[in-house]
């Protein structure tokens, strides 16, 4: 299932006093389009471009965006009292009455999918014909805990070096930074050469939102508990996860059990880019749960 023909067309929306870089890939159609939500909060959109085919399998246009204080969008790192959930929310909305989509279906990775959570439960589900969740999170406490039990296999001496640093709060300390590399080499996977320069860029957003690392969320999302209002959920969910994924089968099964009309697939062997890993399959995934619900 590859295709090659897939022209694509970039630019700005306003956003207040900033902007938001889009990237559009493929022809306008009567299915409804799917936007896609990177994660950190930090990343960029760059990522997506390997599921530039989905757009062309499956009949219809990929939105894809760089969120406030990432990538080629603003980024107003002297203001990161911006850095947080509402901020990114009224970007997704501003986007969504920008374009003046009347339905789509919206796909959210790792942080992207917590925004997405957010967005349904918190702002309107309505236009939104399906959900995506890959590699994602309803629990920050949860997701917490799993990490810390998955560093419990590491070798002793970078469990000590993990544990001192969170200890004194010191994250630039060799040992803990081999230590941490190592972890996210075996549950994240490594970046991709020709995106890591947009990536660093938003290295304040997920500072100030996030934290010093995966583990230990510090920031102003430190609190994000959606498990229970996953039942508000109706809208045809999608979760998709890898068995060494930092997104735990614990962490996707408590969203797959909370969403009633939802469908989980678990890719074997694969850590938190399945859409990298498995790429064709996971392109196989998305464009047939695309198709069978238009």
């Amino acid at each position: 299932m590859e295709s090659k023909d897939n022209a694509s067309t970039e630019g700005f929306i306003p956003f207040g006093k900033y902007r938001t870089y889009y990237r559009i890939v493929g022809e306008k159609t009567k299915k409804p389009p799917l936007i896609l939500l990177h994660g950190g909060p930090g990343s960029t959109h760059n990522y997506f471009k390997v599921l530039d085919d989905v757009a062309t399998l499956s009949q219809r246009q990929l939105i894809m965006y760089d969120q406030i204080g990432c990538g080629r969008s603003s980024i107003p790192d002297d203001e990161p009292n911006l850095y947080n959930a509402n901020t990114w929310l009224d970007e997704l909305e501003n986007l969504i009455n920008y374009f003046e989509l009347k339905e789509f279906h919206l796909l959210g990775q790792s942080w992207g999918g917590m925004l997405a959570i957010m967005y349904l439960c918190d702002r309107n589900e309505d236009k939104i014909k399906s959900l995506i969740l890959s590699s994602t999170l309803s629990s920050a406490k949860l997701w917490s805990r799993e990490l810390h039990r998955l560093i419990g296999y590491l070798p002793a001496n970078e469990q000590q070096a993990i544990k001192h640093a969170e200890l004194v709060q010191d994250f630039k300390e060799k040992q803990y930074l081999e230590a941490n590399a190592h972890f996210m080499n075996l549950h994240a996977g490594t970046a991709f050469p020709n995106s890591k320069k947009e990536i660093v860029k938003g290295t304040k957003a997920y500072m100030v939102a996030w934290g010093p690392n995966e583990y230990m969320p510090q920031g102003n999302l430190r609190n994000y508990e959606y498990t229970e209002k996953l039942t508000k959920i109706k809208t045809p969910t999608l979760i998709i996860s890898g068995t060494d994924d930092l997104s735990t089968p614990l962490v996707s099964k408590v969203m797959a059990d909370a969403i009633s009309n939802s469908k989980w697939h678990l890719f074997e062997g694969s850590r938190h880019m399945p859409f990298v890993e498995e790429n064709i399959r996971y392109k196989e995934l998305l464009t047939s749960w695309l198709s069978n619900l238009v």
